[in-house]
């Protein structure tokens, strides 16, 4: 009997006890700190409790006791919307940033480097040719107005434009050493079609188009790749966020608030679960970014060395000047050959000037001094230009595959304390390992739910206009030419050098131009050929899948 009774005092302590525990727990906690919080974020507090209440009614947030009702729940949802949003738009900022200023500053320079070897020229020739060059002087202007017109997109075939110039200059000097001869337009024709055949400028048309057509290749397709780094860049960083990753972004940022516990930071491997999972798509863009660095690293080191812009501009006018001193040497035997080839003209009936045209050519051409010469493009010197660029670029490298690591950098957004963390249910350490970056790995991410069958659009577009731009630079590290022609036809382009801004629509047409000392592999043009667009929301589905088979077709050519 005492031993039954013994027995049912114990049990009745043991339920009573647990009865006192059962209503400890039930006692809820104060929302003071939660709804500070909230208040912070500059919602009203209307119906915000002011302790914890049930959570059956929660979706994201851990359904034990809150401080969260249904509307806090929706309204921290969107606002982790818009803070990843805008935490990716920090993140990426400085290096967006830093194509946008490159891009101009090379564009900058390049152009004023024109316009300064322009004015060179008109003043040099001026004061050495006086009037007879002022008389012909839109020739030399046509010359540096095709050259900016190409740098800026324009639809101009270098080698021809320059093949041109020589023969403009060609018939206006022999006019002018022949000038008591009469000559139609039918003659200076035919005299036009002597210049390959009679080198009457001696070697430097030939060197001059082979520096010429190698450097503008090289500066043009690597002002357009600042250009088009700049514009992926600026789309990849305006992610779209799917629903699944909205869900795990509350659950990380605000759940602690619903416990309230608002001052936790999130486990540092559970952030990267959540930003790898959020950020998945652009971890893909990663391997076509940094195969289109290394290209415009490669052409880099081609404009610093043999493709110098600044050594083949700069000194244009004493080249040009040169082979004009050529003609002039050989313009008797030049004549005897022209008269024989295309006839003997017919006498003008005007003598020579009392000081033959042949004295004017024989002038002293002076070049600038050092003093003289116009001060360097954009204040600075292409060296230091490039230099400063290559750096900047070398740091772009792994940008997309390492964003996830540099928004959950410990201390900064994370906690460095893994065991004081939040770790999407509570205070204490995160257990999950973390997963590898890229779209496919996440089929076996637990915080975000990423369907790995269909990759983002806008992403695979931009993966595509990588690859075309890398392709670009391909063909101008080996001298050639691939270029962007406007799809209104007016012969320039939008898509390079100064003429794009951040609106602007290019359409890729694909126009061969080759230097003829260069004879490299052209393959890659035709993979290219098939591109979508590169400042435009991007090319249709099946010029998209046209484009991806011929370039991957193209990518097994290696770099010479």
């Amino acid at each position: 009997m005492n031993a039954m009774w013994r027995l049912h005092a114990a049990v009745c302590m043991t339920l009573s006890l647990l009865s006192l525990s059962s209503a400890a727990d039930s006692k809820a906690r104060s929302c003071g700190e939660a709804r500070h919080a909230y208040h912070a974020r500059g919602f009203s507090l209307a119906n915000v409790p002011h302790q914890e209440i049930s959570g059956e009614h929660l979706r994201v947030c851990p359904q034990g006791h809150t401080c969260c009702t249904s509307e806090m729940e929706d309204k921290l949802n969107q606002e982790s919307k818009v803070e990843f949003e805008n935490l990716v738009e920090e993140s990426s900022r400085h290096m967006r940033t830093t194509f946008f200023s490159r891009h101009k500053k090379f564009d900058e320079f390049f152009l004023e480097l024109l316009d300064n070897s322009e004015k060179s020229l008109n003043s040099m020739f001026t004061r050495t040719y006086g009037k007879l060059y002022m008389q012909n002087a839109e020739v030399f202007q046509d010359l540096f107005t095709e050259l900016k017109r190409y740098y800026t997109g324009g639809n101009v075939n270098l080698e021809e434009m320059l093949n041109d110039f020589w023969s403009r200059l060609l018939e206006r000097m022999f006019q002018l050493l022949n000038s008591q001869y009469h000559f139609t337009d039918d003659y200076l024709e035919c005299v036009s079609k002597y210049t390959d055949q009679l080198k009457p400028f001696g070697d430097v048309p030939r060197k001059l188009k082979a520096q010429v057509t190698r450097a503008f290749i090289a500066a043009r397709t690597f002002v357009q790749g600042l250009m088009v780094g700049r514009e992926v860049a600026n789309r990849v960083a305006k992610v779209n966020v799917i629903p699944a990753c909205v869900r795990a972004l509350t659950k990380m940022l605000y759940c602690p608030y619903c416990r309230s516990m608002p001052g936790l930071k999130p486990c540092h491997n559970y952030c990267h679960n959540v930003m790898r999972g959020c950020l998945a798509n652009q971890a893909d863009l990663d391997a076509e970014w940094n195969l289109f660095i290394d290209a415009m690293l490669l052409v880099a080191e081609r404009l610093e060395g043999p493709f110098n812009i600044e050594a083949v501009v700069e000194p244009v006018d004493i080249k040009i000047s040169e082979a004009i001193t050529t003609m002039k040497d050989n313009s008797m035997q030049v004549s005897a050959k022209v008269f024989q080839g295309c006839g003997q003209p017919k006498a003008s009936g005007i003598g020579r000037s009392a000081r033959g045209i042949s004295d004017v050519f024989s002038a002293r051409f002076r070049p600038y001094t050092p003093e003289e010469r116009p001060t360097t493009a954009a204040g600075t010197s292409l060296d230091r230009l490039l230099i400063d660029i290559k750096e900047k670029l070398k740091e772009s490298k792994r940008f997309w595959s390492n964003l996830p690591d540099d928004i959950c950098a410990k201390g900064k957004f994370t906690e460095s304390d893994e065991d004081q963390c939040w770790n999407s249910h509570t205070k204490g350490r995160y257990f999950p390992e973390v997963v590898k970056e890229g779209l496919t790995n996440q089929v076996n991410n637990p915080e975000v739910e990423v369907d790995i069958t269909r990759p983002d659009t806008l992403i695979r577009q931009q993966i595509m206009a990588l690859r075309v731009m890398t392709n670009k630079l391909k063909n101008a590290y080996n001298g050639n030419d691939i270029y962007f022609q406007d799809s209104s036809d007016e012969g320039s382009t939008s898509g390079s050098g100064s003429g794009c801004s951040s609106g602007c629509t290019t359409e890729y047409v694909f126009v061969g131009t080759e230097a003829s000392v260069i004879g490299a592999d052209r393959s890659d043009e035709r993979a290219a050929a098939a591109a979508g667009k590169s400042c435009s929301v991007g090319p249709s589905l099946l010029l998209l899948m046209a484009a991806l088979t011929l370039s991957l077709r193209a990518m097994q050519t290696q770099w010479r």
